[in-house]
């Protein structure tokens, strides 16, 4: 076991932390699948806010398509997928809040007349473009959180389930129904819920296209917390800004390590854990944590 261990830390000496959102492996087959359909004309329904003063580090996209319910069409998409790329290349940004500025929605899934209008080929393209969007999301460096109040279906649910934390208010409704349209989820639904939920749980909440409130999602571990409804946004505010007083290098490895770490053997999961760790070592970052805590005061950190 130890000669494995030091086979798989050599393997990952030379890591560095990616400043894309995707391993150069799968480089190629998300700009593919963007090209498909996406262009770089600016979205009317999604919006990029990076936060100010105290708060400078914390970016928050805005969902703003009221007259269908945030439905998903090609220019949420492409806007989805030009803000994502744009916060994939800021290196001020600690952390990612995703929330809808249409009341008593976070976003109610595909936009189906939009969809009744395409191809087969048009739909396949479509699906396989949203899916690379979301595990783009998934793979981005710094730590994201749905906000959720209201409705979050199908490939609203699917966004969701691409954050690191989901908040959600009591009167939130969450649920996969593709079944019921004779599809199954396509934008990562399958397999992400499994993952969080469990197996049998996913597969009852899919096959049946059940939906749920927020007290049913909180008690399954779909989100981290429900609170009153209206509160989503404040308590998601609340974390976000806990998470953006810590270090930005070790956010990014802890982030990589828990997520590559479920991956893989517990063994290359522990080489993994070393090596993040070591990015860490050599930081200005926590040299100013030794200092801040001997002088007892707050660290500021610069993310060097």
């Amino acid at each position: 076991m130890v000669a494995a261990l030091r086979a798989v830390s050599r393997s990952l000496r030379h890591y560095k932390p990616r400043t894309s959102a995707f391993p150069e492996s799968q480089q190629w087959l998300y700009q593919a699948r963007r090209s498909l359909i996406l262009d770089q004309a600016p979205s009317h329904s999604v919006s990029l806010h990076r936060l100010s003063d105290s708060d400078s580090g914390i970016v928050e996209v805005s969902l703003e398509r009221p007259e269908v319910r945030n439905a998903i069409g090609k220019d949420m998409l492409r806007g989805l997928q030009n803000t994502f790329e744009a916060i994939s290349k800021d290196s001020s940004a600690n952390v990612l809040m995703i929330r809808s500025k249409v009341p008593k929605v976070f976003c109610a899934g595909a936009d189906l007349k939009e969809r009744k209008m395409m191809s087969s080929s048009e739909v396949r393209d479509f699906v396989n473009t949203l899916r690379a969007t979301f595990s783009f999301l998934e793979a981005l460096c710094i730590p994201t959180i749905a906000v959720i109040e209201g409705a979050a279906l199908g490939g609203g649910l699917e966004m969701a389930l691409s954050c690191d934390l989901r908040i959600c208010g009591e009167e939130a409704v969450m649920g996969l129904p593709e079944t019921g349209l004779a599809i199954i989820p396509g934008a990562g639904g399958t397999q992400r819920l499994p993952r969080i939920v469990g197996k049998a749980l996913a597969k009852e909440l899919i096959f049946t296209g059940r939906k749920i409130g927020g007290r049913e999602a909180m008690s399954i571990g779909l989100v981290n917390y429900c609170v009153p409804d209206g509160e989503a946004h404040l308590k998601a505010l609340e974390i976000a800004r806990n998470i953006n007083e810590k270090g930005p290098i070790a956010l990014r490895m802890a982030k990589k390590a828990i997520d590559e770490g479920l991956e893989v053997h517990k063994t290359s999961s522990l080489a993994l854990e070393e090596e993040c760790y070591e990015q860490t070592l050599n930081t200005n970052d926590r040299l100013e944590a030794l200092a801040a805590f001997a002088e007892k005061r707050k660290p500021r950190y610069t993310g060097d």
